[in-house]
């Protein structure tokens, strides 16, 4: 190798390519195919009037943790503002910045205030199924609105973006995360009992609430092996006497289960009544969206409160969308064709080329053989003697 740079053996070259575990380079065509998918969702999300928002990588650690914030307090990176001394945090989630926009400067905006949002999110640590420490999210926020409509605005509109991107066969798996924690205070449980059925209900064991009084057993084994299809998880759960806040719940799981149906015939329902994880700091009904056959969560949403300094809470609901996960369930990118433009080619003819669509790679330096040039640089054709010519 000529020229300043020299080659480096092969330790060496190993420390400088080396990342930290769950951080990656993104290549091409890869990259490029990440950024057209988060564009598109942008778009769909904008055609519905939610209107962009780009919020800073880093905030003080204590606007990070309000509301929603507080379920990432042990996987956020922090570090200390030199000129304030005061300790600042990496967002690990863009949802509580939403928040914070929401409470602070868009608090006299009209309601509902829907918002969109697509950047990069560190996480302490990965997860078995994400392993993956920085990740592009992107979501949108519906703020300001406790009807059902705005459960299934946020739905549809979800489920439209990851259509649009080329996720096909939906399903949306529903939960409601305070439907179970109304039970657990309503049968009063407490120390072990209390242990015991929450780790009973995060395993599925239907059979672990043998300590529990027979009404309380009955119902959380019941929950269990209720899910599934909606509508006969809905059924076996109507037919159990609950105390009356959660059966106010499930009615409205119900009414959003009709209104899904009728609007998105093609969309399969599931509904997991004993489901929390994930879904702790949701005020009312949450979701996942998967592929149809695939365990992969595509993304997730649903009812949080938006906590405000003066005032009484806000209801809010959303949706977010991981793009590590989305890029996984897609077709393998394909490189695009590129066009090789020899030196001597006049610029006008270069900006006619661009108009027609043709990505171009051009030549910097006279070449005896300009198809062999435009084979080494990866391009799929030359434009030669006035006409673009492909290259086998």
């Amino acid at each position: 190798m000529t020229g300043p740079f020299k080659k480096m053996t092969g330790n060496a070259y190993a420390r400088q390519a080396l990342l930290p575990g769950g951080f990656r380079d993104v290549l091409a065509p890869a990259a490029d195919y990440e950024y057209s998918a988060v564009r598109q969702l942008l778009k769909v999300f904008g055609h519905y009037g939610y209107d962009r928002v780009s919020p800073p990588l880093v905030e003080y650690e204590d606007s990070l943790l309000t509301g929603p914030g507080s379920t990432h307090a042990n996987q956020m990176f922090r570090l200390m503002d030199t000129d304030t001394q005061k300790v600042m945090a990496v967002r690990a989630d863009m949802t509580v910045q939403m928040s914070r926009l929401a409470a602070t400067r868009l608090q006299n905006a009209p309601r509902p205030l829907r918002l969109a949002y697509a950047g990069n999110v560190l996480r302490v640590k990965g997860s078995q199924l994400r392993p993956a420490r920085q990740f592009m999210q992107v979501g949108f926020e519906l703020i300001g609105s406790d009807a059902l409509e705005a459960e299934l605005e946020v739905i549809k509109i979800a489920v439209e973006a990851l259509e649009s991107v080329g996720i096909r066969d939906l399903s949306i798996d529903l939960t409601v995360a305070p439907f179970i924690r109304e039970l657990l205070t309503a049968f009063d449980l407490e120390g072990d009992d209390l242990a015991q059925t929450v780790s009973a209900l995060s395993a599925k064991d239907a059979h672990g609430f043998d300590a529990l009084p027979d009404k309380a057993a009955t119902i959380f084994s019941a929950l269990i092996s209720a899910a599934g299809s909606a509508r006969e998880a809905l059924s076996v759960i109507e037919g159990l006497t609950l105390p009356k806040k959660t059966g106010t719940l499930i009615k409205r799981v119900r009414s959003l289960v009709d209104a899904i149906e009728e609007s998105m015939p093609s969309v399969a329902v599931t509904f997991d009544p004993s489901e929390t994880h994930g879904f702790e700091y949701k005020t009312g009904i949450g979701f996942a969206i998967f592929a149809r056959g695939s365990n992969t969560e595509l993304g997730r949403g649903g009812r949080y409160h938006v906590d405000h300094p003066d005032i009484d809470a806000e209801e809010a609901t959303g949706f977010s969308v991981y793009m590590d996960t989305l890029m996984s369930a897609l077709p393998a990118p394909k490189s695009g064709k590129k066009l090789f433009i020899p030196v001597a080619t006049p610029a006008e003819m270069v900006k006619r080329l661009h108009s027609d669509g043709w990505r171009t790679i051009q030549g910097l330096t006279e070449t005896a053989d300009a198809s062999k040039e435009a084979r080494r640089l990866l391009c799929s054709h030359i434009y030669l003697n006035g006409s673009i010519q492909p290259l086998d």
